[in-house]
């Protein structure tokens, strides 16, 4: 099998060219807050007991995805956000037999990937400030066309689109466990979430 390796987007806003400060710093700032639609047509709570069931979780979402896609992936450093968003761009392409290992976007803030569903995007907006410093990311474009995967969406501020599916991660009570809260405003989710297995359950 062959590896592919990702085309970095442009790297932002002028002035966001340096490092990003380390991982240790970040965990610092407060909780990214849910990022919860103003209207809920679709809720759910899933419970994952460690990493392996937020990769089974994340295969098992990619399926329903097709372009105009977006997946808002919040909650505090080290939840599961990147595994999550790994697995299921790992899964895309593992159709077509392509191996990647998807590096996290922190530094080129997007990374983009041709799959047989479609071109996925994966977003890491930690480093920008509001909705202004992602003009320049092309984001707006991949809302229509592409399955956009997007870390620390609160950065977007009103131009997340509404129809985004919202899953808000947050430690479980021991180990690798996870707790995922799936929510939407678009009614479309809703068969979406209720088809899914508890990843675990076995």
């Amino acid at each position: 099998m062959t590896a592919t390796h990702p085309t970095p987007r442009r790297a932002g806003p002028a002035g966001l060219a340096a490092p990003a400060p380390a991982r240790q710093d970040r965990a610092m700032q407060p909780a990214t807050p849910a990022t919860v639609p103003a209207q809920t047509a679709a809720c759910r709570r899933f419970r994952l007991r460690d990493e392996a069931a937020t990769r089974a979780f994340a295969r098992a979402l990619r399926p329903h995805l097709g372009p105009g896609d977006v997946i808002a992936l919040s909650g505090p450093i080290g939840a599961g956000k990147t595994a999550f968003a790994r697995a299921l761009i790992q899964d895309a392409l593992a159709v077509t037999g392509e191996i990647e290992d998807v590096p996290s976007p922190s530094f080129t803030l997007v990374q983009t990937y041709p799959t047989a569903q479609g071109e996925i995007w994966h977003a890491d907006l930690y480093r920008l400030t509001g909705p202004r410093d992602c003009d320049e990311l092309g984001l707006e474009q991949a809302f229509a066309t592409a399955i956009t995967l997007i870390e620390w969406p609160d950065r977007l501020g009103p131009d997340l689109p509404d129809r985004a599916l919202s899953l808000a991660f947050a430690p479980g009570d021991a180990g690798e466990a996870r707790i995922v809260e799936a929510r939407a405003g678009d009614p479309r989710w809703a068969a979406i979430l209720a088809a899914l297995p508890e990843p675990g359950d076995d």
